[in-house]
């Protein structure tokens, strides 16, 4: 039988299972898929850990890439032996088979590999929104990006390059800015040893940015909104060294008509054609080589608390990907 990972219960590493899974034909508007790689993000961390809460038991994972087996009535952009990746909604990627449904999975060009396929889903169709439907960014504007040397970062800091952004990013150790520089950052600040919001004001003439990207959330959200220019963006897009601390709405007036929001990936995915075309920018970036994806972690399905272990201790660079 296929083995999926599932959790019991909230809490550390030590909770995720690998067990035989039951896997039936797919209905209306669903697809079966046999994943060839499936991929590892923070959302994982934070489903598995409560932060956002889920119904339990439950399957864990958001994005793969394989193969389509079969097809269920309605769905007309997928068949049979199709090449496919994905990230969509319910979770359930860690696994070797499954079914779901089909609106969110993207028939994948030959020409990108099912690894990089899963090592991208979920990160590059992030970059996708920070970049074009969320605040307009125009070539020239300038992006705080905080951990520049992550999955989604070195991702942006490649279509950033690829589009006339500058891109600062933040970093926890000397390599891994080099990392980022090397991958299209403008600037990287290692913020273990610089105080990086003053080197992006430095940076900046005393400006501040246009926009700040970040998924770290407590630990850099109020120097972020300091590094904004009047009438910046704030995008918050993820919490991985924890919630941001409460504030007063009148903190943006107060820092210069700021605005701030809060999206997911789900939310602009949620419609079918979006989706699609979402992918296909992804896919043409990275066919034209203007973004390479780079998987520095490769863990088998049974590894896949150590992968955990991993991601949460910051020592990861790009992508990880579990291989099937």
């Amino acid at each position: 039988m296929p083995k999926t990972v599932i959790i019991e219960e909230h809490g550390g590493p030590e909770v995720l299972r690998v067990v035989d899974a039951s896997i039936g034909d797919p209905g209306p508007g669903e697809v079966r898929i046999r994943h060839e790689a499936c991929g590892l993000n923070f959302i994982d961390v934070y489903q598995r850990t409560g932060l956002y809460p889920m119904d339990l038991p439950h399957p864990l994972g958001m994005e793969a890439a394989g193969v389509i087996e079969a097809v269920g009535e309605g769905v007309t952009h997928l068949k049979q032996g199709d090449r496919a990746a994905y990230s969509a909604m319910p979770a359930g990627a860690y696994c070797e088979e499954r079914v779901m449904p089909a609106a969110q999975i993207c028939p994948l060009p030959d020409g990108i590999s099912f690894e990089d396929a899963a090592a991208m889903m979920l990160k590059g169709l992030t970059v996708q929104y920070l970049f074009h439907r969320t605040t307009p960014l125009r070539s020239g504007d300038t992006v705080l990006f905080h951990a520049a040397a992550g999955g989604v970062g070195l991702i942006a800091c490649q279509w950033a390059k690829s589009e006339g952004i500058n891109l600062i990013g933040t970093a926890g150790t000397d390599e891994k800015c080099a990392l980022a520089l090397e991958h299209g950052a403008a600037h990287c600040i290692n913020y273990r040893t610089q105080d990086w919001a003053a080197q992006v004001r430095e940076l900046t003439g005393g400006k501040g940015v246009n926009v700040v990207m970040d998924a770290v959330g407590a630990d850099t959200f109020t120097d972020s909104l300091d590094s904004l220019k009047p009438l910046g963006m704030m995008i918050s897009f993820g919490n991985a060294s924890g919630p941001e601390p409460p504030f007063a709405l009148t903190e943006l007036a107060g820092r210069g008509s700021l605005k701030i929001t809060r999206p997911t990936l789900f939310t602009h995915i949620a419609d079918h054609q979006t989706c699609q075309e979402m992918a296909r920018m992804l896919f043409g970036k990275v066919k034209t080589g203007a973004v390479k994806i780079r998987i520095d972690q490769r863990y088998g399905l049974d590894q896949v608390a150590d992968a955990h272990r991993a991601l949460e201790a910051r020592e990861t660079t790009g992508s990880t990907v579990l291989t099937l």
